[in-house]
């Protein structure tokens, strides 16, 4: 308990310059103003932010009003939900009137209430340890619902019922998992129990705002634990149903393993491999990857009748899968393209044996990887998830030698481009026709034998040019 006193102490020392003014500029004018939520909590915890979340009595135009001559920028993007954002060097910060807010039963949509004072405020937050404030000026401590004692104790409990929070506020139960997942915390069994019984009403929440929770979910530093939570609850049936359909049930002879323990040891052992993306991660495409990898099994999977079982094309499946999936999320076509192309092409390398694809194999599988090349080597490595060492170690090695052959070529050969050695004027002034079908024929018949050969040089690529034309002719 000393240590939050006195790891808030040292934060809102550090953010003074900035909270301090706002205060006494609210003060002022006759409003109350106070830090709250995510950076008191997160201040107990040691960590540092320049996003500040601040909760007032003024109402939103007397907010935009005492903004204006002392933020460096003010938005009103929020301002029906009582929210006005500004930008104070290098701090973001949103200003909150105090409010109550309610799902009708059926909207997907809150109403919003103003309320009049800050306790109010607090009791309609999600969480204890987001129920905490600290009033500017003064600094003075606010935490009616013993908040601090859950972040000591590292427990996720609401202020309220946890039924009364759910029936506010759905997506709650979502955000208790995705906090779950970012702090490593554990959630009160009566929270779970209210998650499990009204699972359900998660339906009526917007696509996009589930969206936004899983991401954020999924790119925290312990995402096993949150996913395990929704699946617990029967929350995943409704916003990731393929997550609980791996759960396959084992036959009695165990022929196959856990699908779902499985998937969930590939995430994490991607997250490990992060290291070797761009930019370190957290990588929500290839982390999505890694969890819709092998969705495609329970619709592929077959017994057949010398007592094994297979999966065939559940990498096509999955990748379809996968599209349904983001696509009812409302994610955009870039990352959903990005995601279903690494499960379509998870099990590719299992083709290449013992090195004996050829180079034109090799370049191949380069080109289908395209730009995801790098995170379809993070999912292959994760993949392997076997408990005999020797197999895991010859998988390795062997991807390593793939890895790189891969590097060797693109030395060589400037894989990367991989265009033909002619380009479409030329081969428009070759063979003497216009823009159209057959230039785009041409081309990548070039490109195959781009493929297969490498570089050929232009004289020989003129050369299975024209022989290839007075074929077609």
């Amino acid at each position: 308990m000393v240590e939050a006193q006195r790891s808030v102490a040292e934060e809102l020392d550090r953010i003074a310059p900035v909270i301090e003014p706002l205060g006494q500029r609210f003060a002022e004018a006759g409003e109350e103003l106070a830090l709250v939520g995510g950076p008191v909590r997160d201040a107990m915890l040691g960590r540092h932010h320049t996003d500040l979340d601040l909760t007032t009595s003024a109402r939103p135009e007397v907010t935009e009003r005492l903004l204006r001559g002392w933020a460096d920028a003010v938005w009103d993007i929020g301002r029906a939900f009582g929210t006005i954002g500004c930008r104070k060097g290098d701090y973001q910060i949103e200003i909150t009137t105090y409010r109550s807010e309610a799902y009708d039963r059926d909207s997907r949509k809150p109403a919003v209430d103003f309320g009049d004072t800050l306790a109010g405020d607090l009791g309609r937050r999600d969480f204890t340890v987001n129920a905490m404030a600290v009033r500017v000026p003064g600094r003075t401590f606010e935490d009616p619902y013993r908040g601090v004692v859950d972040l000591a104790e590292r427990v996720l409990r609401t202020p309220g019922t946890p039924e009364d929070s759910f029936s506010d506020d759905p997506l709650r139960m979502m955000r208790a998992a995705r906090f779950a997942a970012q702090l490593g915390f554990a959630v009160d069994d009566g929270v779970v129990a209210a998650m499990t019984a009204m699972a359900e009403r998660i339906t009526i929440v917007s696509a996009e705002r589930v969206r936004d929770e899983l991401v954020k979910l999924v790119c925290a530093p312990y995402p096993r634990r949150g996913l395990a939570l929704l699946v617990e609850t029967g929350l995943a049936a409704h916003v990731l149903p393929e997550l609980p359909a791996l759960a396959l049930e084992r036959d009695e002879h165990h022929r196959h393993k856990d699908v779902y323990e499985h998937t969930l040891t590939v995430l994490e052992q991607t997250i490990d491999l992060e290291p070797r993306l761009p930019g370190g991660g957290p990588d929500f495409v290839a982390r999505f990857a890694a969890l819709m990898h092998d969705v495609g099994k329970p619709r592929t999977r077959r017994f057949v009748g010398d007592g094994t079982v297979t999966f065939h094309h559940h990498d096509v499946v999955g990748a379809k899968m996968t599209r349904k999936r983001m696509k009812a999320l409302r994610f955009g076509n870039e990352v959903t393209d990005q995601v279903a192309s690494l499960v379509e092409l998870h099990l590719r390398f299992h083709g290449y044996g013992d090195g004996e694809w050829t180079d034109s194999a090799v370049r191949r599988y380069v080109r289908d990887a395209g730009d995801q090349l790098e995170r379809l080597h993070v999912l292959t490595r994760a993949d392997c998830t076997t408990r005999n060492r020797r197999k895991a170690e010859r998988l390795r090695r062997t991807y390593d030698e793939l890895e790189a052959r891969i590097a060797h070529l693109s030395e060589q050969e400037e894989l990367d481009a991989m265009r033909p050695d002619l380009d479409g004027h030329q081969i428009m002034e070759l063979l003497g026709i216009p823009a159209g079908r057959d230039v785009g024929e041409a081309y990548r018949f070039l490109l195959e034998l781009r493929l297969e050969h490498g570089p050929l040089g232009e004289e020989r690529a003129t050369e299975e040019l024209r022989r290839w034309w007075a074929s077609r002719t």
